[in-house]
């Protein structure tokens, strides 16, 4: 029992005018996923128009706004590493974060894919950083998870950001010459996506993910959409058509299921919506054949969800109420 002379504990008054964060030091990553979307729709819409045969200069525009974008956000994020490294490890400690990192650096991949046609050596160097850089995220990230409980090793899609990730880098490769880096990155990330597939498959048999979580289950698209198309790439047409059949299938489960998934209704990591539509996109574009009419179809979809997603989430970025809802870190 307090004694009756006890005095309150004293708290400090509150600020006033409240603490402003220094500049970028709490720059979500939840910005990056829709902006991965953005860039994989600039190469969605590039492949559409050579295939109609139009004038390719507003997939160049889209390219160019993608891109400028993608190196901005990513400005911003080192800029709040830079104030202070460890907040990286905090960040990867909720989904959010690790999609959003993992996010980033696949945009450096994409952005490469991007500008290779016009500076090769640019796009290169790109490349290379973006492959190291995602390599120390998955790094970091195996090490947190290692530390955590069991509860929190649990599987989940964020996972194919984090370790397959890597094939994004692919179709960059082939396009600079690198058959041998792009038939490596296939390779080695085949076997990781068909295990995260099974793990997350028995996951789903015993629990249920929560309504704030289910968008996440889209990402489960993305790795046979790219796998589709570096396969496509490589000159494997029946790998090719097996996992773009496989994606098409779970992407029209997912819209059966569109009111259990989005029943939580708009929130920011309805990001992971926009890239495995603009993947699946490429995917049918490359892989030809029936795919290339539900190819376009979907690239006319992906410019009207996928920018309205981005400027959704964007929009929430400046205030801070974006890093408030994702538990964004603060340098």
């Amino acid at each position: 029992m307090t004694p009756p002379d006890a005095r309150p504990k004293r708290y400090p008054p509150p600020e006033f005018p409240p603490r402003r964060p220094a500049l970028f030091a709490k720059t979500p990553p939840a910005i990056f996923p829709p902006i991965l979307g953005l860039l994989g729709l600039a190469i969605a819409v590039r492949l559409a128009l050579l295939e109609l045969g139009l004038d390719a200069g507003p997939g160049d525009l889209l390219a160019g706004v993608a891109v400028a974008l993608w190196v901005f956000a990513t400005t911003a994020y080192l800029g709040k590493l830079a104030r202070r490294p460890g907040v990286v490890l905090d960040d990867l400690r909720v989904l959010p974060g690790r999609s959003g990192l993992a996010a980033m650096t696949m945009g450096g991949m994409a952005s490469a894919t991007l500008i290779a046609a016009y500076a090769q050596g640019l796009a290169a160097g790109l490349m290379l950083v973006a492959l190291a850089g995602h390599a120390v995220l998955a790094g970091l990230l195996v090490r947190l998870l290692w530390s955590l409980e069991p509860a929190g090793r649990a599987v989940n899609p964020t996972w194919h950001l984090s370790f397959v990730g890597f094939i994004v880098a692919a179709p960059a490769a082939v396009a600079l010459g690198w058959s041998v880096l792009a038939e490596t990155l296939f390779w080695a990330t085949l076997p990781v996506a068909l295990g995260i597939w099974a793990m997350s498959g028995l996951q789903a048999l015993r629990h249920v993910p929560p309504a704030p979580l289910r968008p996440l289950l889209a990402i489960h698209a993305a790795p046979a959409a790219l796998l589709a198309t570096v396969a496509a790439l490589l000159g494997r047409a029946e790998l090719a058509m097996g996992f773009v059949t496989a994606g098409a299938v779970y992407a029209f489960m997912l819209l059966v299921l569109a009111g259990w998934i989005g029943a939580a209704g708009v929130t920011a990591l309805w990001g992971a919506f926009t890239f495995p539509l603009a993947a699946l996109a490429v995917a049918m574009l490359v892989t030809g054949g029936v795919w290339q009419a539900p190819g376009l179809v979907l690239v006319l979809v992906g410019l009207v969800a996928i920018p309205a997603i981005l400027w959704w989430v964007l929009k929430r970025w400046p205030g801070g109420k974006l890093a408030a809802v994702t538990n964004a870190a603060e340098a």
